[in-house]
């Protein structure tokens, strides 16, 4: 489709592969053209700025502009923002006035001690620009250098007998060392560098940034890139990196990466830890990435219920390299114990949910003893068969419960009905969750973590649980079966008041015919004994 769109080509030469990544990210960002790939992070982050004048504001605005303003940012997280403006805000009281006017009288905020008011000359430029500074080394991430500068400065005016003056830097450094506290501390060891991770799906990648500065996490951000072009995973990772780099205005001088790309620009210091504190960090990034995909799936979901069962039925087609979407999947369970009370399972689900007026159970008929591959080839029969003497449709998948063996015997029935090309059977081994098709000797490859893994082992759970449920009943019906159930002429009423009287089987068996005339009667205490004698003889 590009191509037969093409009109005109136009070459620009630059020296090195680096300038032509940049050149054609600037010129993305320019034309927006169709067929590249497009950052679909539409929201608006904010940004902390400090105005360049004479005695400069700070504050945090959604409109940000180099030419008239200091950027810092942006700040994911709004309340984080707010958390680290109020910080600054309680220890160096800042003008707030949009345009300084000089005054004789400072106003109310001077009084509340929210301004140093410059605007009377209470303050000199020195000082004022001095907690500019430190203002700016902590919006930065360096703390601790301001607080040893301020404890340093406080000792000096402890000396000098200047009290007040030491208290109030003493207020000022709790309030950051209280900030401090609320930080998240990642490592006392690592200085300054920026952590990137990655998440990848079929058209989309999510690109997560950690800002650590002194040990902790100072900025964090997660940019969305919707990939057209289909491109691999180091074109996709260095276009997040540089839209990061231009959205906080450059990056620190070392760069942790999942991955080492192909195309390293002179200078910079990228690194692939394999393990130790950095390695935690680069997986702390990919795990930011992965969330933030979870919660923008959730997001959708909330909006369209259908939009996910849709999804994963498409992950499942794609992944099983299926023709038809696997809407309705039946799938097969066997239970026995230790040969004993044969049953089997089946459950329905219809557009990935369970539609539980469709589950049934298997007796199991012409199977003796404990041949899984049988009964199952035996009940997989009984169960088409039956559909298509009822006109009714068939499943596009069947899922087996169990390896190999279970799989080509319930294709065995599948073949004997004809019907195999106008289904699906796969088997899911129980050991190690693999996926069998029929025919294939090594297991279909689905991510473990994938939608249609998932929705494949929520099936094959559901009729495990439901098949054993049925499997108890069956067994413990037949484990209180007494051989007075089967005497003639012994109901539910006599068998209670024969073992009222005789307390178990075997004092009725040791009891005389008189004995048991007296409970039942003459006719039934003959035909009881007769009975028991013969039971015991056949034992």
């Amino acid at each position: 489709m590009l191509v037969k769109k093409i009109r005109d080509i136009q070459t620009t030469v630059v020296d090195t592969e680096w300038e032509a990544l940049l050149l054609e990210n600037s010129m993305i960002k320019q034309f927006k053209p169709r067929y590249n790939i497009m950052l679909k992070d539409d929201k608006s982050y904010p940004w902390i700025a400090i105005s360049k004048e004479e005695f400069p504001r700070v504050f945090s605005t959604r409109r940000p502009d180099p030419a008239t303003m200091q950027l810092f940012g942006p700040y994911s997280s709004v309340k984080a923002m707010n958390v680290l403006l109020e910080t600054i805000g309680d220890m160096f009281p800042l003008r707030s006035c949009r345009r300084l006017v000089q005054n004789d009288r400072p106003c109310m905020q001077y009084q509340l001690k929210r301004c140093p008011a410059p605007c009377c000359g209470l303050i000199s430029k020195e000082d004022y620009q001095k907690n500019i500074q430190r203002i700016t080394d902590i919006i930065k991430g360096k703390r601790h250098e301001v607080i040893n500068e301020l404890k340093e400065e406080m000792m000096d005016l402890a000396e000098r007998w200047e009290f007040e003056k030491a208290s109030e830097l003493k207020r000022r450094i709790e309030v950051l060392q209280h900030f401090i506290g609320k930080s998240v501390v990642v490592s006392t060891s690592i200085t300054d560098l920026d952590v990137f991770g990655l998440e990848e799906e079929e058209d989309c990648a999510y690109i997560s940034f950690l800002r650590i500065v002194s040990g902790a996490v100072v900025q964090a951000a997660t940019i969305e890139i919707s990939n057209h072009l289909e491109r691999d995973s180091e074109d996709t990772l260095w276009n997040g990196i540089l839209e990061i780099s231009s959205r906080m205005g450059g990056l620190s001088g070392t760069l942790l990466v999942p991955f080492m790309p192909k195309l390293v620009p002179e200078g910079w210091d990228i690194q692939v830890p394999q393990r130790g504190e950095k390695r935690k960090l680069v997986e702390l990034a990919t795990r930011n990435a992965h969330f933030y995909m979870l919660e923008k799936k959730k997001r959708q979901d909330l909006v369209n219920p259908e939009r996910r069962s849709q999804r994963v039925l498409q992950s499942l087609k794609e992944a099983l390299n299926m023709k038809t979407m696997p809407r309705h999947i039946e799938c097969f369970d066997n239970s026995n114990t230790q040969g004993e009370d044969p049953v089997a399972a089946m459950i329905c689900f219809m557009d990935g949910k369970p539609a539980k007026k469709e589950y049934r159970h298997f007796n199991i008929k012409t199977v003796v003893g404990a041949d899984d591959f049988a009964t199952m080839e035996e009940v997989v029969f009984r169960r088409y068969h039956r559909l298509l003497e009822e006109d009714k449709p068939l499943p596009d998948l069947v899922v087996i419960d169990g390896g190999k063996g279970q799989l080509h015997a319930a294709y065995r029935a599948i073949q004997a009905l004809h019907i195999e090309d106008r289904l699906m059977v796969v088997g899911i081994a129980k050991r190690l969750e693999d996926i069998y098709k029929v025919g294939d000797d090594l297991p279909v490859y689905i991510d473990k973590r994938s939608e249609a893994q998932r929705l494949l082992q929520q099936v094959r759970d559901e009729v495990h649980h439901f098949g054993i449920t049925h499997h108890r009943k069956r067994r413990s019906k037949t484990s209180i079966h007494s051989v007075l159930d089967d005497a003639p002429g012994i109901g539910p009423v006599l068998k209670k008041r024969l073992l009222q009287e005789f307390r178990s089987l075997s004092g009725i068996q040791g009891a005389t015919e008189e004995a048991l005339a007296e409970v039942i009667g003459a006719k039934r205490a003959s035909a009881l004994k007769a009975y028991l004698a013969q039971t015991s003889d056949r034992k």
